[in-house]
Formats: structure tokens, sequence, C-alpha cells
């Protein structure tokens, strides 16, 4: 298996750490809540110091009827003490008692001072330990400073791949995250051998990856609630762009990403509302392409609702796609009766863009 070293080698893979904003991850798992009640839930991208993806599921534990919760990472992190402070700057500790990290900000005080282990968090528990009358992040905290089996160290890098975090994918029934986006292939093929649920983030161009396009297509994986263009955290080495990019007051770089949307094969409403068709078929308005029996649809909102045979339609059709209301035949390159297989269509001799094949049911 390869090793965590090999994720950061490359230039493309130094810009792929981007860190979860928690408004999106709670305005999406709002529409999942059902699913967990009495569930295993893993996070296995996650280091729990730092992400949103812990945080989120460590304050709603008792809310959801969480099982257990494990959270896993990398061996090393380039937002390591600085990104996302799980338990606040000092604990409660005093800031002047904790050492620093980068910008001077301290750390958490139960954070692991090595970084060469990764380490893994697993809590089947949270309740009021500190005795303050309620339960939050703070008793948590308590948990991981002191039960020594709730924080332990990983074998191996912690990379997803690896046979330790394997075995933790086995035992665990759900599984919310971000992966790395240059190994989306990768980790979904992953999630798929071993049978999981799940709910992750990628590019809505995923979605026509010859790997992922026919879970799509056979309704065993689909798009969440939320798709868009969404700013996430990255880290201080992230390279300045001219567009979509910020530094806050803090110093803190955010990048922002386009076509960004949730993974998954957990069922929610939005799969199964339809979409309101109110365009009329006109031959001016919808060419056929010259090398495919079907009309180009150009804009997802444009679908006509009196035709009933084959149409293209845009990669963001993905988002409104109820399975009930439409038949997804495949995509253009790779369409079986496509004549000019491996090409895109055609229209008047210029090539369109990609587009997915699909019929309304009727």
């Amino acid at each position: 298996m390869p090793g965590n070293s090999n994720l950061h080698d490359s230039s493309r893979n130094k810009q792929d750490e981007f860190y979860t904003n928690l408004q999106l991850i709670e305005d999406e798992l709002k529409h999942y809540r059902a699913h967990f009640k009495g569930k295993r839930v893993l996070c296995n991208c996650d280091d729990p110091y730092e992400s949103n993806f812990f945080k989120y599921f460590a304050m709603s534990f008792n809310s959801l009827g969480l099982k257990s919760l494990t959270a896993t990472c990398y061996a090393t992190s380039p937002v390591v003490y600085t990104q996302l402070d799980l338990f606040g700057d000092d604990g409660g500790l005093g800031e002047a008692a904790l050492p620093k990290g980068r910008h001077g900000r301290a750390r958490s005080p139960s954070a692991p001072q090595s970084r060469k282990t990764p380490y893994k968090i697993v809590i089947n528990e949270v309740t009021d330990v500190n005795g303050d009358g309620r339960v939050d992040l703070a008793d948590v905290e308590w948990l991981i400073k002191n039960r020594k089996n709730v924080l332990t160290k990983l074998k191996g890098d912690g990379d997803f791949r690896s046979p330790e975090c394997v075995a933790l994918l086995d035992e665990a029934d759900i599984v919310v995250t971000n992966p790395p986006f240059s190994l989306f292939r990768e980790y979904m093929a992953l999630l798929m051998e071993h049978g999981k649920r799940f709910l992750i983030i990628g590019n809505m161009n995923a979605a026509i990856y010859s790997e992922v396009f026919p879970l799509i297509r056979d309704n065993k994986v689909w798009l969440g609630n939320k798709a868009g263009h969404f700013w996430f955290k990255v880290p201080d080495s992230y390279e300045e762009k001219a567009t979509d990019f910020k530094i806050d007051e803090s110093g803190q770089k955010w990048r922002r990403m386009g076509n960004i949307c949730w993974f998954t094969n957990l069922d929610i409403e939005k799969r199964h509302e339809k979409m309101t068709l109110f365009r009329h078929y006109t031959p001016e308005d919808y060419p056929k392409y010259d090398n495919y029996d079907a009309i180009e649809v150009a804009k997802t909102a444009d679908i006509p609702k009196d035709w009933d045979e084959k149409m293209g339609v845009p990669i963001t059709f993905m988002d409104k796609y109820n399975p009930e209301q439409f038949e997804i035949v495949g995509l253009d390159r790779y369409v079986e009766d496509n004549p000019h297989y491996g090409h895109r269509f055609t229209i008047n001799g210029k090539e369109t863009y990609a587009r997915i094949i699909i019929r309304r049911k009727k």
C-alpha cells in the first residue's frame, strides 16, 4: 500500500489540503440525521484536533444517538496546531501556559506533541464528565486527556488505504469525511469494495469519472443535498491565487472551490423531488447532435416537458437527478451506441461539453 508520504510528493498533491467549514458540514448533515442512530461513524481523513467533521460528530454524539465515533489522520499535516483549534485556544488552562504553534497561537493541551506517528480517537460515549452541568466539547476533551484508551497511536502512517485503517473501515457503519481530491477514485473504490454507507465531499466532475459514473447510473451512488461554490481553509504553504482566494483578518488562507458537492448512498428527500419542467420542445431551441440521435439541452433548467426521447444534459443535472423521473442512459463519449465511441458529440461540427444522456420516464 502506498504510504502518506506519496500523497505529498507532487505539486498537485501539495495543493490537495482543503479543510471543510463547520457550517458547510452542519448544513448538509441535518438532512441525514435519521441515518445515524445507533451507528458507528468513521472519519478516516480527519485529524481529530483539526477536523470540523470530528468536531461536528463529537458535539452531536448524543443528539444523533451514535454508538461510536472514530477519527484517524495522516502522519503529517500542513495545518497541525494552526488552522482549527478543536477545544479553543487554551482549553481553559490559560493561553500563557501552553506551547505555541505557528502564528504564536496556543496549541490545544491535549494535542500530541509529535506528529511522526499518527493518532486515532475512538469515542463511545459523551457524558458530563467534568460536572459543569452540560455535555459539550469540553467533556470530549476530558475523555481524551484522562482515558488512555480513547487516544491511541496508529502503527502505520494513517493512510486510509493502510491495513489498520481498512480494518477500522470494516468496523464502521457510516463514513463521513472530505477525502483528498486527487485520490477520490481510489477512495470511492475502497468504500464500494467494503460495502460502506458514506457521505463524502468531492468535485462534481468526479461524477463522470469512469470509476464513479456507472455507480450513479445504476443508482448505487448519488449526489447529496447541496452543491455549489464553497470556501475551504488551506494551509499556510498554499499558493496564493488571483481569484477565489482570500486571507482573513487572522492570517488564515481560504480557497473557494467550484462545483463542489456531496456524494452519498444515504437516501434523502431531495433525491425524490421531481424537477418542474416548463419548457416546450422546438427544433430551433433543441438541435440534434450531428453524430448521435439525441437533442442538446444546454441548461438543466431547460429540459423540455414534452420530449420523451434521449437528450444530452450538463453534468450539473446530477444535482437535480431523480431516478423516478429520469433514466440515465450513459455518458456521451462512452454511451454504447455512440458511433464515434470515445469522442464527444458535435453540433454543426463543433464539439460540445461533456454531456450525460438521459431519458424522461413516462
